[in-house]
């Protein structure tokens, strides 16, 4: 057994519910003090979007046989619709003077410590950069602004990357220990969703294997400090390429852009206190996602293609 799975074993152990108690977690919600569902970038200029998911032909059905329709083109119309159908609201509801909102990608207490992302090259309608995706409002938040013909030349084909990172808070103020587990959890309901919105848009996703947390944190910019100073940090998840399937965009190329771009925004905190879980913290290390790239091999990158998953 190597070392990283023996630490995965040993957290499965001090995180699982037993016959005769509970896993370790908050001994009560503080309800005054539950995190802000929405992550916000103040300060960010905000794109917004229009809500057309409904004018789609596509039927889930034909998804599920592997009929997808024509590929639609990358503009900014289209991607609205893609963010609309995986990470957007599909229901408001309230009870009293309470009022909350339900989303397309399914989450463990309906508590969405998933965020997500857009990397692209200029689009009708849309400028080059990397967007952060504000479900509450079907907004892109205009994160940094790249104006650079290298950051064109990295997308080497017909498509988009999507980044997906969780706020590892916002499950822990509920289940404490076990919060790391359900942020995982939700990572893959928001892959899938990613998919299938992308699928009825004709477009495939990739997962892109190869790449370090490290990398990813960097393309996203959630290393960065400055922007999210007293604010819950975000983790990298995954980084997605939708689009056309033969193409391989070039992820090295796009950092180096990104070191000189206009970066824009500042996270919102979600809460005035938060409880530290140190077993998260340790597991968010050991599994820590390093390069494995070689230096004359370090741009093939490996992608796996994600299946519709199964009909349950």
């Amino acid at each position: 057994m190597t070392e990283l799975s023996e630490d995965l074993l040993a957290y499965h152990h001090r995180s699982k519910h037993r016959v005769n108690r509970y896993a370790p977690g908050p001994t009560g919600l503080d309800w005054a003090n539950q995190p802000d569902p929405f992550r916000v970038f103040q300060g960010a200029v905000q794109l917004k979007l229009q809500l057309a998911a409904d004018s789609l032909a596509t039927r889930y059905n034909e998804l599920r046989q592997g009929n997808l329709p024509p590929a639609h083109r990358f503009d900014l119309d289209h991607l609205a619709t893609l963010f609309e159908l995986s990470l957007g609201l599909s229901a408001w509801k309230s009870y009293g003077a309470n009022k909350w909102a339900l989303r397309c990608n399914p989450s463990s207490g309906n508590l969405h410590p998933t965020e997500g992302y857009l990397l692209c090259p200029r689009l009708p309608g849309l400028s080059a950069g990397v967007y952060h995706y504000l479900s509450r409002d079907h907004v892109l938040e205009q994160r940094a602004a790249v104006d650079d013909p290298q950051w064109t030349a990295a997308f080497s084909g017909n498509g988009v990357l999507i980044g997906i990172s969780s706020i590892y808070w916002r499950e822990a103020w509920k289940y404490g220990m076990r919060a790391w587990r359900y942020c995982q959890h939700d990572c893959g309901h928001a892959i899938a969703a990613v998919s299938y919105a992308a699928a009825a848009l004709g477009w495939q996703t990739r997962l892109v294997l190869s790449t370090a947390d490290d990398v990813v944190a960097n393309l996203l910019g959630l290393d960065r400090s400055e922007d999210f100073e007293s604010a819950e940090r975000e983790a990298p998840d995954a980084l997605l390429w939708v689009g056309d399937p033969d193409a391989r965009p070039d992820l090295v190329r796009l950092l180096d852009p990104l070191s000189k771009a206009s970066w824009h925004g500042h996270a919102n905190r979600l809460s005035q206190d938060y409880m530290r879980w140190p077993d998260i913290d340790s597991i968010h290390r050991v599994t820590h996602k390093v390069s494995r790239w070689s230096a004359p091999h370090r741009r093939r990158l490996r992608f796996r293609a994600l299946p519709l998953p199964p009909l349950i």
